[in-house]
This record gives structure tokens, sequence and C-alpha cells, in this order.
């Protein structure tokens, strides 16, 4: 295999493995309210092979650009219970808040209180909440059906 088609092979594995991560991520439970998309680069094939017999030029492609991820804030539940107690947040009014709740052993609705947004746990389970944070105050976000307060929200002035 010369040069050029091992460089093809790279190529075409990496355009499979993006495509792969992209299809087989989990989805992200945000409110309707906003959309993020994610941008997949593309990647250029080789074009140069040398048909001569000698050696065969390389062509350089670029390696892909990861992309940011945005960070969401994790409280794990456990036996109906926050792991570590209960945590609070903080954000500044105007940006986006991104929480996320996962239970191994727990299905219960999480509430977030103030902004009246839930989400359905199921037991093996996570859901998110990304938002604009534009209700200032602190929020309590609780298992609704057991009343366990799992988190404080907390927006401060911008």
């Amino acid at each position: 295999m010369n040069s050029a088609q091992r460089i093809g092979l790279l190529v075409a594995t990496l355009v499979v493995l993006v495509v792969a991560f992209v299809v087989l991520s989990p989805g992200d439970k945000s409110d309707s309210t906003s959309k993020e998309t994610t941008t997949v680069p593309v990647l250029a094939q080789p074009s140069a092979t040398n048909t001569t017999g000698g050696v065969s030029p390389t062509t350089s492609v670029p390696a892909p650009t990861p992309q940011a991820q945005p960070q969401f804030t994790v409280i794990n539940v456990r036996g109906g219970k926050p792991v570590g107690g209960v945590r609070t947040i903080t954000v500044t009014s105007g940006d986006r808040a991104r929480i996320e709740v996962r239970s191994t052993d727990t299905s219960d609705e999480v509430h977030l209180h103030g902004y009246d947004i839930k989400r359905d746990l199921k037991a093996g389970g996570r859901v998110r909440f990304s938002f604009k944070a534009d209700a200032e105050g602190i929020w309590e976000m609780e298992l609704e059906g057991s009343a366990t307060l799992i988190a404080k929200l907390k927006v401060e002035p911008g």
C-alpha cells in the first residue's frame, strides 16, 4: 500500500469515526426555546497520486478541530438523595444554565422551581436542563414525587 492510499484510508477512517460519534451521541433534552447545533468538520480526500512507479507524493490533510462541548453541572442521585448533599449552582443573569441530573436507581420527576421546568428521570438515565438564566434569585431543584431537594440554582445580577 503506497503513501497516498494510507492517507486516504486514514481520512476515511476519521470520517467514519466522526459520523459514528455524532450519530451515537445521546440526545439533549433541552427546553424547546433553545436549540444548539453541532458542526462536523468535512475532511478533504487526498487527490495526488503517482502513476510513474516512483515515490508517492504525500498530501497533507488537516486534523479535525475538536468541537467545544458545553459543560453541564452534574447532580448524581442515589437512593433518592443527591450524592454529596445539596449543591448550589451559581450563574450570572443572562448566561446559559446547564444542569444534568443522573441516577442509577431513582425514577422521579425533576422540577426546577422558579423556571417551572420539569424532566422525567428514569433509573439508569439522565435528564438535562439548558436554558437562559434570566430570573434572578435562588431557585430549588427537587425530586418532585418525594419532595427531595437536590440542588439550588443561584442566579446573580450581571
